[in-house]
């Protein structure tokens, strides 16, 4: 029997992200772009519950990346497609660093992963 979580979101990246690529690949140069978004919207699954952020990608969905919110250092966000979904990195106590791309509702999501690494590192300040 597992540890229960509270699943905060999970689920792939924001659609827009995948229609305005396909839009730029209508154009010769956007083509690389657009192959990028639709493996995103494929294969890249997040799941973010009160424990753990879960990236699940790669060719196929085959790679996995757990992170526990106590060995984050510091949360960036940048907001994309006029700021309806956005992009975060996820900086580690190693160095290491763990990048969302086209995270829907990007906002809400960053101040709850704020709210759980201050819950369990008191020297940590969002930045």
């Amino acid at each position: 029997m597992g540890i229960r979580e509270e699943v905060y979101y999970e689920g792939g990246p924001h659609v827009g992200d995948l229609i305005l690529s396909i839009l730029i690949g209508l154009t010769v140069v956007g083509i690389p772009l657009t192959v990028g978004a639709i493996i995103r919207a494929l294969w890249l699954r997040y799941r973010i519950t009160d424990r753990r952020i879960s990236v699940m990608g790669g060719w196929m969905g085959r790679d996995r990346s757990d992170i526990i919110y106590s060995e984050i250092t510091k949360v960036v966000i940048v907001p994309r497609g006029i700021g309806i979904w956005g992009d975060m990195v996820i900086t580690l106590r190693n160095g290491s660093r763990l990048e969302l791309r086209a995270v829907p509702k990007f906002r809400q999501v960053y101040d709850y992963i704020n709210e759980k690494v201050a819950a369990r590192n008191p020297q940590y300040t969002a930045k």
